[in-house]
């Protein structure tokens, strides 16, 4: 049996967003270069949000991309299942620019790191920034968040959900923990 507890409900989501676009204004010197790449799926979508609210606050159109990282994987080859495959859109040109990598929950680190590499196919950035809802540490390899909605302490057998509208109906943090039975 499964329990999940919400860290964080629609408002609360809501404002970790509007909370995360003010900090990337503030510590941006030349907010024209900005612009923002989503990971496959959740993130896009939470970068679609974050790219909005900058953009109303900047006054200037932010390029939006997204990345799909199944085929940067570290892990592709011990998968037993195909990896789910969406399209990339990366459709400026992201050379100089502060790119600002948007993702629903760091974990390991491993995600990122795949983003990272896809992001540089399409050019070399100035900076890379990391934008993330949750962080619930357990970090494998040395990356660290810029920007972060909510700091989530967790257990190696916990999961951090995320729920958005777009994809669930309802925009949620939750954690879910396996219930081990007596």
């Amino acid at each position: 049996m499964t329990t999940e507890k919400v860290v964080l409900g629609g408002d609360d989501l809501r404002r970790a967003l509007v909370r995360i676009a003010h900090e990337i204004v503030e510590r941006q010197s030349r907010p024209e270069l900005l612009a923002l790449v989503g990971i496959h799926r959740r993130g896009a979508i939470l970068a679609r949000r974050l790219r909005d609210l900058l953009s109303e606050l900047l006054d200037l159109d932010v390029p939006l991309g997204d990345v799909d990282i199944s085929f940067y994987r570290d892990d592709l080859s011990r998968r037993a299942d195909a990896p789910v495959v969406n399209a990339s859109h990366v459709d400026f040109d992201v050379d100089g620019r502060t790119i600002v990598v948007v993702d629903d929950v760091l974990y390991t680190g491993r995600t990122v790191r795949a983003a990272i590499e896809a992001i540089f196919d399409y050019g070399r950035p100035a900076r890379v920034q990391l934008a993330v809802l949750a962080d619930r540490g357990h970090r494998e390899l040395p990356i660290r968040p810029d920007y972060v909605g909510k700091n989530l302490p967790t257990s190696r057998d916990e999961r951090v959900n995320v729920r958005v509208v777009e994809l669930d109906g309802t925009d949620a943090v939750t954690i879910s923990t396996l219930e081990v039975a007596a």
